[in-house]
Order: C-alpha cells, then sequence, then structure tokens
C-alpha cells in the first residue's frame, strides 16, 4: 500500500487508515508505513539501534508534544508519538524520523495498540512524556454539564492513566528494567482558573497520579515525575496576549514564555540516571498571575 492509498477503518468509534494504522495481534503499524518497512527507524529490514533512547510523547502533533517530540529527537533520541488527527502527525513524523499512531488516549484499547507498536518497532521505552489533554469552555460550576466533565476527566485523567500503565508495564518487563514518566500537570495542578472547574480537578487528580507511580516504579526502577507547566506559548495559548479572565472577573492579557524552556526542562529530566529524579518541576512565565494574589 502507497501512502496516498488512505482506506478507513472503524475501531471502537474511531476512524483510522490502514496506512496509519494496522492493528493486528495487539500491534499498531504507524503513519506511512507499508508492509515489511520499518519507517523512521534505525535501519529498514534490520535490527534497531539499541544504542539510542526511545522517547514516546503523547498529544505530539502539536503544540508542548510537537515542541517535545522535534527536541528530543534532536538530541539523539528515538522518538514515537500519538495524537487523535493523523493529518497532524506526519509532518511530525517526517520531521523527526521516528514512529507515529493515530490514538485517542481516552481509549484503553488504542493506548494498547499503540504502544504495542511501539515495542514492536523499537523493543523497549525509556521514557514517556504523558502530555495529552484538552481543555473546555470557560463555564461557571453551576452550569458545568455532565457531558463536558466527563470528556475532561476521560481525556485528562483516565488518559493520562492509560497510558502510564502501559508503559510502566513495558519498562518494568524489559531488560534492561526500568525507565522514566514524566506527566504533564499544569499550573492548574495547583490553583485554579475562574470556570474551569473539570481542568482544575482533572489536573489535581494527575498530582496524586504521579506520587503512586513513583511510588510503585521503586521496586522497577521506573522513576515518575511531574511538570506543571505555565503560559507556554503555543497555539493553545496565542488569546492570553489579549486578554484572559482573572480571578476577580476582569479580562487582563497575560505573559507567555517560550516553549523551548519547556522541552529543555523535560530534557534535563529525562537525562538524569534513574537513581535520581525530579519529582515536580514548575516552568512558567515570570509575571503570569500565580504567586501572590494575583
Amino acid at each position: 500500500m502507497t501512502r496516498g492509498d488512505w482506506r478507513e477503518v472503524a475501531f471502537r468509534g474511531i476512524k483510522w487508515t490502514e496506512g496509519a494504522v494496522r492493528l493486528c495481534g495487539g500491534n499498531v503499524r504507524g503513519i506511512g508505513s507499508r508492509r515489511g518497512e520499518t519507517v523512521g527507524a534505525t535501519t529498514i529490514g534490520g535490527t534497531m539501534n539499541q544504542d539510542k533512547k526511545v522517547a514516546v510523547i503523547t498529544g505530539g502533533g502539536s503544540g508542548i508534544g510537537k515542541a517535545a517530540a522535534l527536541g528530543f529527537a534532536t538530541k539523539g533520541y528515538e522518538v514515537a508519538i500519538c495524537g487523535r488527527r493523523r493529518d497532524a502527525l506526519e509532518p511530525v513524523r517526517e520531521a523527526i524520523g521516528g514512529y507515529a499512531g493515530a490514538c485517542d488516549v481516552g481509549d484503553p484499547d488504542a493506548v494498547a495498540a499503540f504502544f504495542g507498536g511501539v515495542h514492536e518497532r523499537y523493543g523497549r521505552v525509556d521514557v514517556v512524556f504523558n502530555n495529552a489533554g484538552r481543555f473546555a469552555p470557560a463555564t461557571s460550576f453551576g452550569d458545568l454539564d455532565v457531558q463536558t466533565w466527563q470528556e475532561m476527566i476521560n481525556t485528562n485523567l483516565n488518559g493520562a492513566f492509560y497510558v502510564a500503565r502501559e508503559a510502566f508495564r513495558i519498562m518494568r518487563d524489559q531488560t534492561p528494567q526500568g525507565g522514566r514518566i514524566i506527566n504533564n500537570g499544569s499550573i492548574s495542578a495547583h490553583v485554579p482558573r475562574p470556570e474551569a472547574a473539570s481542568y482544575t480537578t482533572s489536573k489535581h487528580a494527575i498530582t496524586g497520579l504521579t506520587k503512586s507511580i513513583a511510588l510503585d516504579g521503586r521496586a522497577f526502577g521506573i522513576a515518575c515525575g511531574q511538570i506543571d507547566i505555565g503560559n507556554a506559548a503555543t497555539d493553545m495559548t496565542s488569546t492570553m496576549n489579549s486578554g484572559s479572565l482573572q480571578a476577580n472577573g476582569t479580562m487582563a492579557p497575560e505573559p507567555t514564555f517560550d516553549v523551548q524552556h519547556v522541552v529543555d526542562a523535560l530534557l534535563y529530566m529525562s537525562a538524569l540516571p534513574l537513581s535520581a529524579n525530579v519529582q515536580f518541576m514548575t516552568v512558567m512565565a515570570t509575571n503570569m498571575p500565580y504567586i501572590g494574589r494575583g
């Protein structure tokens, strides 16, 4: 099959393309791959470069995830990315020379299949940036509908659990044993924004997830930390410069900072030996309304 030959395949209510994903025995074939070809790998039809570490980044088609994928690839990692939009994943995959799979992290079977494909391709996982997430429209708590609440929890919390669990299993069972999971928290893991109850709750829960993984991972050489990011400049935060809702009910512009600083922080956390761990790190715009009373 050629890259242009897209045939739609239905899987658990999500549209997949055979050129993007082939599910067979729990495995996934990445975007742009053909039968018998290892796309973006160190070799085609041979063994992988065992000297390179493997990093998996969820939500890798845009924003912080895209920047992280490019940064890890620049530092010599084999990089695997996933996301819901194959059209966003493909340019990143081509840039990093890695592996990509269309995957909704809110679907545990899809997450398991994606990690199956990563493991089939590379044989191990060393670092996971558990990044995929979503925002909800600003809504006063009393008007927050159940569907929005459930969708936010399913993506931001359940999805993070599904990803971390698959990563944990691979890291526990591989040789050499161990690896590092970095969960994307948020400034909202500490304090809420107005009218953002579902997002804030999901991010507070990530902190508990991080601590639990870190504790249970000790026996297997698995380190787990969390990076809490405030106002990194991406497409998702572009409106902050024109104004964001503040706690006093006013709209005010907020400063942002270069997303490369987030990438640098992730690379630092990942470069540590597994005997050391950054448990929590906050990277934020210096003057954003967080410390103090605004």
